[in-house]
């Protein structure tokens, strides 16, 4: 459990960096990647943080989890027609929503496997805890490496 907490505290670490990145953020419709913004960049990880809230939500209570279904292009699509309505702040409060849900039951003793989406592999939440930290490292990294604040 000490190895869970340790992944769980750096998570919480690149969360505060993030928002604190994007709370600072004056354009986020600027271009990270061909045809995503820094918003959608921000609503991509919120949408996978929210699915994995649901899971473990699901699976401390002893229910069956709904996993995420279809191709990552397609999850995507799905992604960017849900969240680019919203506003930034919205979604960082989906954001910090969905974080404070796994928080709350990642350190479950009831948690051995995790599954991710339909057709992948399961994960330990160790495993998982550091997939969904270098997801959103990287994709951190990325915004940073973009002059957004001109």
């Amino acid at each position: 459990m000490e190895v869970r907490e340790s992944l769980l505290e750096i998570l919480n670490g690149t969360l505060e960096q993030l928002c604190d990145h994007y709370s600072a953020m004056e354009n986020p419709g600027v271009d990270i990647y061909e045809g995503w913004t820094a918003k959608d960049v921000l609503g991509h990880l919120t949408f996978w943080h929210e699915s994995f809230a649901r899971i473990l939500g699901a699976l401390v209570i002893g229910k069956k989890p709904y996993t995420l279904k279809g191709k990552y292009t397609e999850l995507n699509q799905r992604c960017f027609d849900e969240m680019r309505p919203l506003t930034t702040e919205q979604i960082i409060t989906r954001l910090e929503a969905a974080h404070h849900v796994v928080q709350k039951n990642i350190l479950s003793e009831n948690l051995y496997m995790i599954p991710y989406k339909m057709g992948s592999r399961d994960y330990t939440p160790e495993e998982h805890l550091d997939i969904v930290n270098n997801h959103i490292r990287s994709h951190l990294k990325d915004l940073e490496d973009i002059k957004i604040n001109p």
